[in-house]
């Protein structure tokens, strides 16, 4: 039976009974269709399709299976499972067969296989000496047995040579005498340096590690208390059972803390340390609260539950360093949302928004260091903006969203009345956090009574950090379509005068901003202006002033950027923005300070610079009919044409821009989200649409930075970044361009542009950078076979487009040195061979140089289907002679190789080949000047004489 995903033409229906077949479908009896059923999984688990004989088995156990039967096919579900790395359920299922039959010992074996795998060591050697006493003679349990015995050795070995060694490491680090001391600080390099090998860990964990390194958190020195963060960090990391005792000992509230102190080491390591700790209670839920042992523990949900409880306890503590408030944020950011919105469970969500909304919104309301606030950092806010943002988009339905709307609302209530001016600073501020994360909220928030004509009086205050938070407030308002039009009638007058007459820089660069974001109101329509000609240009030139002058705080000039982000809509802005040198520098040595907040800005002016947005040329026709009904019709700034945006991306390129982004992708902020993500592969993918410019974007390591965007992010920035990856792989060097394992994380992205979904220029792309990776080595064919591109590359060669046919053939052509292609090409029941011979005779010459140069391989590594190759098509001897005749050196060659593969494989061939015009065609070729086609027609002739088919002339000829 053929694999699943064959390409099969005019197949004939199976008349076995379907492996999908319901049981009251079943008209045979029970035991034929259990039989019938492991057969077809058999032959399911032969063509590498495990998935459907764990279908074909299920079924089959489903149908009241006599008992030694259903020890048969619990063991062969148990070896699905080995196959697909499932070894909890692997050993699950040799168990069961085991219960059924004691000496079934296929079943044992495959027991130890899976206990091996899961490192439980000493109970694999149990099943393997049971296979030995019942099977004395089997070489392969007698090898398994001695390799096992082996890994324990080593295993008793390392454990007991370490006992002494943690046992001195914990000696010098604890001794009071030994502070600071060159020896003191190898010892905790050591120590980490074992605890990061599973077993080094839990030789420290079971030498009553947790204690003696909650001695070392306790001495408050900065190093000691680093090497045991890192330390538990080894002793945690996939273990969830270690995980929950470490908890248990050091306390979750201790654990928390840490994070909260001013430290910025310690700070980060105690973030790692509750990362760590996050995924494996997450992994022992999703297991079933199995650890790597196998032992049974607490519930780690509820462990989960404790530890998030705790970050949001922390996020409103006095004394919490702003870094710390900051780490606490970013974690509840990737461990409180789904992952995927597949995953139906969002209760954690639910819970959080319950427990911490609150204290959330009151870090998103906290100003930057004012007496008696909680302390914050330039990221705070943007932080909690974020995480606001998650949570909402969490949610599933109508109902959710409303309590997250009333939970907003009576929490911005309570601020703004019965508080004075600080609590109506405070709601307003909040307000503000809710307009850069979930805006909907936002804009629900600006419509309560007073808020918006609070903002538009206080941004008249005389007060500086009165008019900061006002002016603010109307700036993210601004970009809401809702309040726009109210603000640009009764906020443009307020927002000049304020430019015009304060003698801050912090509040007329906000000022600024905001003007900047009214006048971008039109997007790229070049006829929707809505300041006088030339304003545009005044206010871009002030913003690229502010972000060149170093006087000025990286907080402020983000400010700067902003502003450029939304008039470099404008075309002449553009322009004028890539000949200023020292701005793009300015705008690139921003991108890697500290202030993170910044990135989506500068990568939102970047899209705009390369016009990398998603653009549509209008439909001519609908266009006159716009008009004709007297509706808008967009259009197009002169200097936003193809030459132009070109011209920028080159000016871009010289002034760095690729470095910066690779600095901004490296980021591990949670400013950097999937959004800004996008905005970033849309840049890249501009930057390489020139081939010239290719080689610019690798040296300056943008091959590196696209694997991460394409490998996370939202679907179209992940199509984007690996449609640029193609690019890069179609004209470069893959092996110099991805180094080392590098060049195997290609791979995925790739594929991923194969899918239907995808348009005609990235099926192309893709196929062309896979043809490349596939000629390269057998790993990376292994690799594009493993991620399951032959299927979805087998339909693109019978694609109506020529380049994308030729382009899946040549890929199928390289893909064909691989043993796993050639047994599909050799599959009885295919028309796989007929494609390719059929395709050496169309009259695309490049498709024919593929399917010959395929054929050719197909036929040197496999010679049983150089007998098929006469079945396939009546015409194979046309097809074959039109390559030997062809005016091209390569067709000729590849035609004169299969010729020879066919004359070698069988004297039958070999007599058919030459009492047809083949002999004379390869009389002539032979006698053609030297070449590899001359030899190769030689070869064909010497093998027929050698057959007798034919007789040297008197000249020996």
């Amino acid at each position: 039976m053929p694999a699943k995903g064959c390409l099969l033409l005019n197949e004939a229906p199976d008349p076995r009974p379907s492996l999908l077949a319901e049981k009251g479908e079943v008209t045979c009896n029970t035991a034929i269709s259990v039989e019938q059923l492991r057969k077809e999984g058999n032959e399911l688990f032969k063509c590498g399709d495990y998935e459907g004989a764990l279908t074909a088995y299920t079924q089959a156990l489903g149908l009241g299976a006599t008992p030694q039967d259903q020890a048969i096919l619990h063991r062969n579900r148990a070896a699905c499972h080995l196959k697909l790395e499932d070894y909890n359920k692997a050993e699950t299922e040799a168990s069961k067969a085991i219960e059924k039959d004691g000496g079934d010992v296929k079943a044992l074996y495959r027991r130890s296989q899976a206990l091996e795998k899961l490192g439980r060591l000493d109970q694999a050697v149990l099943d393997l000496q049971r296979c030995v006493s019942l099977e004395p003679k089997n070489k392969v349990f007698q090898e398994a047995l001695r390799n096992i015995g082996g890994q324990i050795q080593e295993k008793v070995r390392y454990m007991s040579s370490t006992d002494a060694k943690v046992e001195q490491m914990f000696q010098i680090l604890l001794d009071p005498e030994e502070k600071g001391t060159e020896k003191k600080q190898k010892a905790s390099q050591n120590l980490v340096v074992l605890a990061r090998e599973d077993a080094g860990a839990e030789k420290i964990f079971r030498s009553n590690g947790v204690q003696l390194l909650q001695r070392l958190l306790d001495t408050g020195e900065t190093d000691l208390v680093l090497a045991a963060l890192r330390t538990l960090v080894g002793i945690c990391s996939e273990h969830q059972s270690r995980t929950v005792a470490t908890l248990s000992v050091l306390g979750t509230r201790r654990v928390v803390s840490i994070l909260g102190v001013e430290n910025q080491a310690v700070s980060l390591a105690a973030c790692h340390l509750l990362q760590v700790m996050f995924d494996a209670l997450k992994e022992g839920i999703k297991k079933g609260f199995r650890g790597k042992e196998g032992t049974i523990i607490v519930d780690p949900a509820r462990e989960l539950k404790v530890l998030i409880s705790n970050l949001l306890e922390l996020l409103t503590e006095v004394g919490v360093s702003g870094q710390g408030r900051d780490n606490a944020l970013t974690l509840l950011i990737k461990v409180v949302p789904r992952k995927s919105p597949k995953d139906p469970n969002n209760s954690l969500t639910l819970w959080v928004i319950d427990q911490g909304l609150k204290k959330i919104l009151e870090v998103g309301g906290s100003v930057q260091d004012p007496p008696g606030e909680l302390a914050v950092t330039a990221n705070s806010r943007m932080s909690a903006s974020i995480l606001l943002s998650k949570l909402f988009d969490d949610l599933k339905c109508d109902a959710e969203r409303e309590n997250f709307y009333r939970l907003c609302e009576n929490y911005i209530k309570s601020w703004f009345e019965g508080h004075g001016l600080a609590g109506k600073l405070r709601a307003i501020q909040t307000v503000s956090c809710l307009l850069q994360g979930p805006c909907d909220v936002g804009n629900r928030a600006l419509e309560l009574s007073g808020v918006m004509e609070s903002v538009i009086a206080l941004c008249a205050s005389e007060r500086e950090e009165e008019q900061l938070v006002a002016v603010e407030a109307l700036i993210h308002a601004a970009g809401k379509a809702k309040r726009a039009s109210f603000i640009t009638a009764n906020g443009v007058s307020l927002l000049k005068d304020l430019y015009k007459r304060s003698e801050k820089d912090s509040i007329r660069i906000r000022a600024l901003v905001g003007l900047c974001k009214l006048g971008s109101a039109g997007g790229t329509d070049f006829s929707m202006k809505q300041f006088a000609e030339g304003s545009t240009l005044k206010l871009a030139k002030q913003c690229r002033k502010w972000l060149c002058n170093d006087q000025i705080d990286a907080g402020t000039r983000r400010w700067a950027v902003e502003g450029l982000a939304y008039l470099t809509f404008d075309a002449d802005v553009k322009e004028e923005f890539v000949e200023d040198e020292s701005a793009l520098k300015a705008l690139f040595q921003l991108s890697r300070s500290e202030e993170r907040s910044v990135l989506f800005a500068v990568a939102s002016a970047l899209v705009n610079c390369t016009n990398s947005y998603d653009y549509e040329e209008p439909d001519p026709k609908m266009v006159e009919l716009a008009k004709y009904a007297k509706q808008h019709v967009p259009e197009q700034h002169p200097k936003d044409k193809p030459s132009f945006v070109r011209a920028r991306v080159k000016k871009l390129l010289a002034a760095g821009v690729v470095s910066a982004m690779t600095c901004m992708v490296k980021t591990e902020s949670p400013v950097l989200t999937n959004s800004c993500r996008e905005l970033l592969s849309r840049v890249f993918l501009a930057l390489v649409e020139e081939v010239e410019d290719r080689g610019t974007v690798v040296a300056q390591g943008g091959g590196k930075s696209l694997i991460p965007l394409a490998l996370e992010g939202t679907d179209v920035g992940q199509t984007k970044a690996a449609q640029a990856l193609a690019k890069l792989t179609i004209t470069s060097n893959p092996e110099m361009t991805f180094p080392g394992e590098r060049i195997y994380e290609v791979v995925r992205p790739l594929v991923s542009l194969l899918h239907l979904n995808c348009s005609g220029l990235q099926n192309f792309e893709a196929l062309m950078a896979l043809t490349n990776l596939a000629g390269i080595s057998e790993r990376l064919r292994q690799k594009i076979l493993k991620e399951k591109a032959v299927p979805m590359i087998e339909g693109y060669m019978f694609e109506e487009h020529e380049m994308i046919r030729r382009a899946a053939t040549e890929c199928m052509c390289n893909l064909a040195m691989s043993k796993e292609v050639q047994d599909l090409f050799e599959a009885q029941g295919n028309d796989r061979l007929k494609l390719l011979v059929l395709y050496s005779g169309e009259d695309d010459e490049l498709l024919r140089r593929a399917a010959a140069g395929g054929l050719a391989m197909l036929t040197s590594m496999r010679p049983s289907l150089c007998s098929r190759i006469p079945q396939v098509t009546t015409h194979w001897l046309e097809i074959l002679q039109a390559l030997l005749l062809s005016p091209s050196q390569e067709l000729q060659h590849r035609g004169a190789v299969v010729v020879l593969n066919m004359v070698e494989a069988s004297r039958e061939i070999a007599s058919t080949l030459m009492e047809s015009e083949v002999l004379e065609i390869l009389s002539v070729l032979a006698k053609g000047q030297e070449s590899p086609v001359t030899r190769a027609a030689a070869a064909c002739l010497g093998k027929a004489v050698e057959y007798r088919l034919i007789q040297p002339n008197q000249d020996g000829e």
